[in-house]
């Protein structure tokens, strides 16, 4: 006995990672349906590594009627459009765009940090999923956060090319074939080369001189975690495949040092702490792509404010950070909500 679930967008990097989580956790299903713009449609996708194939369907004209679940990897443009018709229809919608992240009648949720807030999804029928640098940083700073009470983050963030979807790793790939083979190396994806090479720029800037993704980091922080901490953020683009990493500094209103942060982080939910004082004893973005946590390592105590630790904090952005998080609000909102067939 499961639910019915549909997946739009079933065709793009984080369609894909969606079908082979729900495979992965065996997420309770009776029925799937994979679907994705007209272009794709007829095209063959796996379930993961089930064997099973799924044909896509054509979301112009699919009817959401009867469905209970619609996680959607579709981008604003196609979601505006048909997350609205499917949740008028029944069908609760999880989505991965940024369109619905800042609506007061939309919660924006991470299981691991604000589980609560789902209840609220019956205003819209639709639930957000945050933005991938957003989504890791809040798991991490959550149980430091109960413990101590942040005040301010300064983030910098290392994000990978696949942010920018198959794009964004096809320039990188080229362009790094281009530069061994002594080639032009053209930039279409990015605003400069990316290969060999880091962008202080992603999305659009913006009056202040922040670019979008600064912006979503700071709001998103202030809706999942708690309004009062003040975030600053400059994110960069780096040339690595898949992994999103981050330099968190954080000052805290209560005393924290670095063992009793080390103790809180091992045990809290979604985090795994990997910081040895050694050659290698950190997580870097190689290691944690296609792993389901996120990786807090060097953490330590900052002399230059009262109460301050700096971490650093690494995981797949195709996972927590979109897909995976998405399958784990779909599993909050069956625990919580929603009965099985």
């Amino acid at each position: 006995m499961g639910y019915r679930v549909v997946v739009v967008g079933a065709t793009g990097n984080v369609g894909r990672e969606i079908l082979a989580i729900l495979a992965e956790r065996e997420f309770p299903i009776d029925e799937l349906a994979a679907v994705a713009s007209p272009r794709s449609q007829g095209t063959e996708i796996d379930f993961g590594e089930t064997g099973k194939k799924l044909k896509c369907k054509n979301l112009e004209h699919f009817d959401f009627a009867g469905w209970d679940i619609a996680l959607f990897a579709a981008g604003s443009t196609a979601t505006k459009t048909y997350a609205p018709k499917a949740a008028a229809a029944g069908c609760v919608v999880i989505d991965n765009s940024s369109l619905y992240r800042m609506d007061p009648d939309v919660p924006l949720i991470v299981p691991e940090v604000n589980p609560e807030a789902i209840d609220g999804y019956t205003k819209k029928n639709i639930i957000a999923n945050p933005n991938c640098s957003t989504a890791q940083m809040v798991v991490a700073m959550k149980p430091l956060h109960d413990a101590a009470t942040i005040k301010r983050a300064v983030v910098s963030t290392y994000q990978s090319v696949s942010g920018a979807g198959k794009s964004g790793m096809d320039e990188l790939f080229e362009q790094s074939r281009a530069i061994f083979v002594g080639d032009q190396v053209e930039a279409t994806t990015f605003t400069k080369q990316i290969a060999f090479n880091v962008i202080p720029h992603i999305d659009v800037f913006m009056d202040d001189g922040s670019t979008k993704e600064e912006w979503k980091m700071v709001v998103e922080t202030k809706k999942i975690l708690d309004p009062k901490v003040k975030v600053t953020t400059t994110c960069v683009r780096v040339p690595v495949f898949v992994g999103h990493s981050e330099a968190i500094n954080l000052e805290f209103e209560n005393e924290l040092s670095a063992e009793q942060a080390k103790d809180i982080l091992r045990e809290a939910p979604g985090i795994m702490l990997v910081d040895k004082h050694e050659d290698g004893g950190y997580v870097t973005p190689v290691e944690c792509a296609g792993d389901y946590a996120t990786f807090v390592s060097r953490v330590r105590e900052d002399s230059t404010v009262d109460n301050g630790l700096t971490i650093w904090c690494v995981s797949d952005n195709l996972r927590k950070g979109a897909a995976l998080n998405a399958v784990q609000i779909a599993e909050l909102l069956g625990r919580r909500h929603l009965k099985k067939a």
